[in-house]
């Protein structure tokens, strides 16, 4: 079966934004694992404390955060994404999942 052209168009986008020796960062990627099993999205995962890496920086002290977002797919430029929806620290699946269907178009 192929995929409808809506879904070749926009897919949801997470992002985890973690750290080495956090234990609510481990309880994040249960709560992330648990619901990729059940639905599909592009996952990321991206250490603030990482050598070099400037990206989510601004979380260094606030880990976890998960960023949802709404990626527009286009052949002539790079995806466009919309602004990250956010959850820090302690979420639940139900939480990530209301934010997937909106970055989806569900609601």
């Amino acid at each position: 079966m192929r995929p409808t052209l809506s879904v070749l168009q926009h897919s949801a986008r997470v992002t985890l934004f973690t750290r080495a020796n956090c234990s609510l960062c481990a309880s994040a990627k249960a709560v992330l694992a648990s619901l990729e099993k059940r639905r599909s999205f592009e996952y990321k995962e991206v250490d603030v404390m990482a050598e070099g890496n400037e990206v989510g920086k601004e979380y260094e002290f606030d880990v976890p955060v998960v960023h949802v977002q709404r990626v527009f797919h286009t052949y002539s430029k790079p995806d466009i994404a919309t602004e990250a929806r956010k959850l820090m620290h302690r979420f639940r699946e139900e939480e990530v999942e209301a934010l997937l269907d909106e970055a989806e178009g569900h609601t």
